[in-house]
């Protein structure tokens, strides 16, 4: 097909074209090519801004197509990628993930989201954005993996908050490592009066309560084996009875666990069943540590402080506690992180910026300490990942001044000579990188 039956086809779909060179899109836009080559990775990288915006990669055939082009496609950032001969309507399937991509852009802009789920780095965003799309056009149980303090119950109010049903019951969140062994059938299934010693009232448990709802189960991997048997017969289900009766209740709930554990590993212990595995992992969502998003940590920080001085105008940082909050070591991730702001917070007098006389005596660094050497084994990982790859060092490089200049200009608030001045560049110069990496072919 010729490129102006292509064109053709795609401006009676309603997408916009643009010529190469203009301003990226700003949600989602697609890449057609016909050769397959290293600069079609380097277009595609730079238009998707590294996996930030949805871009679809279109080739002009499947000819185009190798065996790893798909996959080294994504990487680069496409959200998904096809040869336009590979259906009868391509322009219609464009349409259609279009308009999906801007309905989750529109449910990534609610105050609820971008308010208490705080980040712009692309591993954030693209969780995120998989996230909303999950919980509002699926029914799908979902299973929330991450270290402690990553956010995951956040993420599970998400979900419950995004889920379209309608007349929509309640949020019932159950920490499983509160649960007493005793009592957790009267927890999970709740109890007749006269059950056992104690229970001198009927009582409705999780799954009652959760009943045209949300049922969150925290740290899932602590229930017992027993308690997962039971667990699962509902979910296959949908029916449990209360302790001491004999009565079958029905129930229907939207699941949602969390576990800081491998469940997989935890199986082959013998600690976790498989056939609940596999049934509360409709869809799997892997939170990553804060030390896996540094480039997050100044806007979680601006948060933290606005919530910490919600009556007070924004407060600024110095330079070095800046430097200190983005080297410090945080093991309980982004809740650590937040603790360790108020505490700041609670120490600082006057309207001028936070110094480092606000950071308690007990957190600051030891005397020998040296600002962290950046090429630490984090970044030798990424490097060596990208070889394995197949990525060159002109594309790596590139890659390492685009996720500077994003950092830089991110910190600084937008101030392009504020940025130049930390990258040790021109503002002319920095002006120019930017220009050349905002080119793009097609938008929406």
């Amino acid at each position: 097909m010729s490129r102006e039956a292509v064109e053709r086809a795609l401006a009676g779909a309603g997408i916009d074209l643009r010529p190469p060179g203009t301003k990226p899109p700003a949600n989602s836009g697609l890449v057609f090519f016909d050769v397959f080559s290293p600069e079609t990775v380097d277009v595609l990288r730079d238009t998707s801004r590294r996996g930030q915006t949805c871009v679809l990669a279109i080739a002009a055939s499947r000819s185009v197509l190798d065996g790893t082009a798909h996959w080294r496609l994504l990487e680069a950032g496409a959200t998904d990628v096809f040869a336009w001969d590979h259906s009868a309507d391509p322009a219609a399937e464009i349409v259609a993930r279009f308009t999906r991509w801007e309905a989750v852009e529109d449910l990534l802009r609610l105050p609820s989201v971008h308010e208490s789920l705080v980040g712009e780095s692309s591993a954030w965003r693209s969780i995120l954005r998989e996230v909303v799309e999950v919980a509002r056009f699926t029914n799908s149980y979902v299973l929330i993996t991450g270290e402690s303090g990553t956010g995951k119950e956040l993420l599970a109010r998400l979900i419950h908050e995004l889920d379209p049903r309608p007349a929509k019951g309640e949020l019932v969140i159950l920490d499983c490592t509160t649960v007493v062994p005793s009592l957790s059938g009267s927890e999970f299934f709740g109890h007749e009066k006269g059950a056992f010693t104690g229970a001198v009232m009927p009582r409705d448990g999780a799954f009652a309560i959760a009943d045209g709802g949300t049922l969150f189960l925290d740290e899932v991997g602590d229930l017992p084996l027993p308690l997962q048997a039971e667990l699962l017969r509902v979910i296959q289900d949908g029916m449990y009875k209360r302790v001491g009766s004999n009565m079958w209740r029905r129930t229907n709930f939207r699941l949602v666990c969390a576990t800081n554990r491998s469940l997989l590993e935890e199986e082959s212990k013998g600690q976790f069943r498989r056939d609940l595995y596999y049934r509360i992992a409709a869809w799997t969502c892997h939170l990553p540590s804060l030390r896996e998003r540094v480039e997050d940590i100044p806007l979680l920080t601006r948060h933290f402080l606005k919530q910490a001085r919600p009556d007070q105008a924004e407060t600024e940082l110095d330079e070095a506690v800046t430097l200190f909050l983005s080297n410090r070591n945080c093991p309980g991730n982004v809740r650590d992180l937040k603790h360790l702001v108020f505490r700041i917070s609670s120490r600082h007098v006057g309207p001028g910026p936070i110094t480092v006389g606000d950071i308690p005596p007990e957190e600051r660094p030891p005397q020998d300490w040296t600002e962290t050497d950046w090429r630490q084994a984090g970044f030798e990982q990424c490097i060596h990942q990208a070889l394995m790859q197949g990525v060159t060092l002109r594309e790596i490089g590139k890659a390492a001044g685009e996720i500077a200049i994003r950092i830089a200009l991110a910190e600084e608030s937008g101030n392009l000579h504020q940025a130049a001045r930390r990258l040790g560049v021109t503002d002319r110069a920095l002006q120019m990188r930017r220009a050349a990496a905002a080119r793009t072919l097609a938008s929406p």
